[in-house]
């Protein structure tokens, strides 16, 4: 059994977010792994801890991304991958195709990968992963267990109530916040994943063309939210005060001004 793990690496959570000519600037900046996809790594390893399956990280990203994936080893996964190649688009409709050309000849029985990027807010490349390879797709897991016969049964989030759900192999899930606690890697666990494969693979590697991954979104403006301005607290009587906030809706939160 192989149990395939999609992730990215993003900004560290703490770190604090500077745009420099339009763009977010990365200097001095500590990256992580996805949050979310740490709970699919930690899943999956725990799924091999229970059936001697084989754990394999795949990410499509910039060649700085080979960090989190040696963090990933180091946690307990067996193989890595990294597709970087420079005429891959921030897309997450590109970067489903080319994770789709890698799994579609290294087939996987499962594939786990995070609820969503907390960098850019996105989630739909495992979504679309899975329609890509014809996978059922099992989205905000908050428990996973593997049935025997090939079948798997997940409890999900559905909006704050639970789903349960039991579903055929192979299929794809995304890891939400209350799956596990995703465990440090130790010192052994560091120093074996230097020796552990980690292939680099191009476009060119899984026969893809670059043309087939024209992006289908494109970046307007990028902008950080305005500075919150102190509050206000209302003076009078009650009928003062509902009066007041009544006019404070209709023009200054029109206008942009004070926060109430």
């Amino acid at each position: 059994m192989i149990v395939g793990v999609i992730m990215k690496q993003t900004f560290d959570t703490e770190e604090k977010i500077v745009i420099h000519q339009g763009m977010i600037s990365e200097e001095g900046v500590k990256f992580v792994i996805n949050p979310y996809d740490e709970y699919a790594v930690e899943e999956a390893i725990r799924i091999k801890e229970n059936t001697g399956c084989s754990v394999v990280v795949v990410s499509v990203g910039p060649p700085r991304s080979s960090e989190a994936l040696r963090t990933a080893l180091a946690m307990g996964a067996d193989e890595a991958v990294l597709i970087t190649d420079d005429r891959i688009p921030q897309d997450e409709y590109a970067v489903s195709i080319v994770l789709a050309a890698y799994f579609a000849s290294h087939a996987c029985d499962l594939i786990l990968g995070g609820n969503f990027a907390v960098d850019t807010g996105s989630g739909q490349v495992a979504i679309r992963l899975a329609e890509l390879l014809k996978l059922p797709h099992v989205a905000s897991v908050t428990k996973l267990e593997l049935q025997t016969g090939g079948r798997a049964k997940a409890e999900r989030d559905a909006e704050g109530d639970l789903e349960l759900l039991e579903i055929e192999l192979p299929a794809l899930f995304t890891a939400q916040q209350g799956l596990n606690e995703p465990r440090y890697p130790s010192l052994p666990g560091i120093m074996k994943a230097k020796k552990k494969p980690f292939r680099q693979l191009s476009l060119d590697d899984l026969g893809i063309a670059p043309v087939a991954l024209q992006a289908r979104t494109t970046q307007a403006e990028l902008s950080l939210p305005p500075v919150r301005q102190a509050g206000q607290i209302l003076q009078g009587d009650l009928q003062q005060q509902a009066a007041k906030l009544v006019e404070l809706l209709r023009t200054t939160q029109r206008s942009g001004g004070p926060t109430l």
